[in-house]
């Protein structure tokens, strides 16, 4: 048996165990790139190290330390209350408005990753606030970053449009963009409608003295995830919101401490997209500045760092990064793209680039399955503009993955959610994002012959 069947085959153990067992998979994931590359390939604990992510570890405490300080010091609730304001009380548009805050960041230069780490943890903390399913608010934060993701100045786009035009294929910039933007809008419009928006919708505005009020929002009783309306409360839980509420401090007044950490929040917005700073290391110096002047807000803080994600996540891809070691993603693609028949080579040239993205880089495996589908799109029967938006769509719309830096983040910075639970539908939302997207995007965009 081949290195690279091996290794697949521990993945999916791996998978099984963690599922059925309830273990987590960063943990399993580290235990097996110990043994698949000490005993397949041969590598020493450098070679299995070097596919850590430790950007990303830092990214992950990073961002979850500095909201974890502004979720203690009421900063996030007086956002909330802002949005809601800002929207006139109408809840439902929120979802929306995170999904256009997020595209128009990336469409102008940032970095995916970078402009769901800045809006997530905002998003999510209304959500919480106001009983939306955090799937729902997530998805919407992800797709917005993947839908403006490949205008012609944003990262991805003059990634994709390099490529391009070094293998010398033919390419159209505004193609490529709508047909992300458009593919994300959609999946958003269908996660809104299944998953409470239409409800919220119907529930119609929350009156604007309720959410400035002192305490600030409605109190979020038990909601399914699922988005579905409360249960009625019985008598004591009334009491109790009330009396939660009548005890929470003013979420509508900014303290110094507030205006400190508004500050630190779009010192790392302007950080990330106009210095081109790291993310995760700008959050760090921020946080740690605040914890120094209010150390009483931030003396918990660092407890709140989603510590299990950062081992789960870390774990998954360090395990990623040994196959892409022993070559098991290039003899994958290698394996598909000398199918002779190109129809079917494209369609699964898309799900590898659907189930790899959901693992690893986005822009790392669109810089590998583009050179690949030179040698049939060459032949003239596949059309090489409607080939190239199909790859790039399926290689970024499956991260809202847990597995992917933009799920992860999402996952890490959801607040009063059961991980373990949130983990597992955002698993399965991502599974049938890569079972379901690369083959609609093949048949739109690729049998037709664009391009």
């Amino acid at each position: 048996m081949s290195p690279e069947l091996i290794s697949i085959l521990v993945l999916v153990v791996v998978f099984v165990i963690a599922t059925t067992r309830s273990v987590n998979m960063g943990a399993l994931a580290f235990a097996a790139a110990f043994a698949v590359g000490e005993l397949v390939a041969d590598l020493d604990a450098d070679g299995i190290f070097a596919g850590f992510p430790g950007d990303l570890f830092v990214v992950l405490v990073g961002v979850t330390y500095l909201f974890a300080i502004a979720r203690a010091n009421g900063t996030t609730d007086w956002l909330v209350h802002a949005s809601i304001r800002l929207v006139r009380g109408r809840v439902a548009l929120i979802p929306w408005v995170m999904f256009a805050i997020t595209g128009a960041l990336t469409a102008i230069g940032a970095v995916s990753p970078a402009a769901v780490a800045i809006v997530a943890p905002i998003a999510l903390s209304f959500a919480a606030r106001y009983g939306i399913s955090p799937l729902l608010m997530g998805a919407m934060v992800v797709h917005g970053a993947q839908g403006g993701g490949f205008s012609p100045i944003s990262i991805y786009g003059t990634i994709v449009n390099g490529i391009v035009e070094r293998e010398h294929l033919p390419g159209n910039e505004v193609f490529l963009f709508l047909a992300s933007l458009i593919v994300n809008l959609v999946i958003a419009g269908v996660m809104f409608v299944l998953f409470g928006g239409l409800k919220l919708w119907a529930q119609g505005a929350v009156p604007l003295d309720e959410a400035a009020g002192s305490g600030g929002a409605p109190d979020k009783r038990d909601t399914p995830d699922d988005g579905t309306a409360p249960a009625p409360s019985s008598g004591t839980g009334t009491a109790t919101a009330v009396a939660t509420r009548t005890e929470a401090p003013d979420t509508t007044r900014l303290t110094p401490a507030r205006i400190a950490t508004l500050t630190a929040l779009v010192a790392l917005v302007v950080a990330v997209l106009a210095f081109d700073l790291d993310a995760g290391l700008t959050s760090i110096s921020l946080a740690v500045i605040l914890s120094a002047a209010w150390p009483e807000d931030s003396r918990k803080a660092v407890g709140q760092i989603a510590w299990s994600t950062v081992l789960l996540i870390c774990g998954v891809l360090t395990y990623v990064g040994v196959l892409e070691e022993i070559g098991t993603i290039k003899w994958a693609g290698e394996g598909v793209g000398g199918i002779g028949v190109p129809l079917l080579a494209a369609v699964l040239l898309c799900y590898i680039g659907a189930i790899v993205s959901a693992f690893a880089s986005s822009v790392g495996i669109m810089g590998a399955l583009i050179p690949l589908a030179v040698p049939f799109l060459a032949q003239g029967e596949i059309g090489a503009v409607g080939m190239v938006a199909a790859l790039a769509v399926s290689a970024t719309v499956v991260d809202v993955s847990p597995f992917s830096t933009n799920g992860a983040l999402v996952l890490a910075a959801a607040p009063d959610v059961d991980r373990e639970r949130f983990f597992r539908q955002l698993m399965i939302y991502g599974g049938i994002v890569v079972a379901v997207v690369p083959a609609v995007v093949w048949l739109v965009l690729v049998v037709p012959g664009f391009g």
